[in-house]
């Protein structure tokens, strides 16, 4: 079993009513990684995740949620 972590950067952005373009501001990022890591492609190092849970309100741990997928 391999455990995937899943985000909810854009269901809370939305929330909130943020952009894309204005959250990557905010954290120093292209708004193309953002799309990136709200479509799971790839994953923000430990301090952007930090950047972006700050910026959301919200912690860390709130950001992102366990998921299981199949594996090997």
């Amino acid at each position: 079993m391999v455990l995937d972590m899943k985000n909810k950067i854009r269901e809370i952005r939305k929330k909130i009513g943020i952009s894309q373009e204005e959250l990557a501001k905010k954290c120093d990022v292209s708004r193309q990684t953002v799309n990136a890591i709200e479509n799971n492609k790839y994953d923000p190092t430990l301090a952007l995740a930090f950047r972006l849970a700050k910026q959301l309100d919200i912690t860390v741990d709130e950001l992102f949620e366990e998921g299981k997928s199949g594996g090997v």
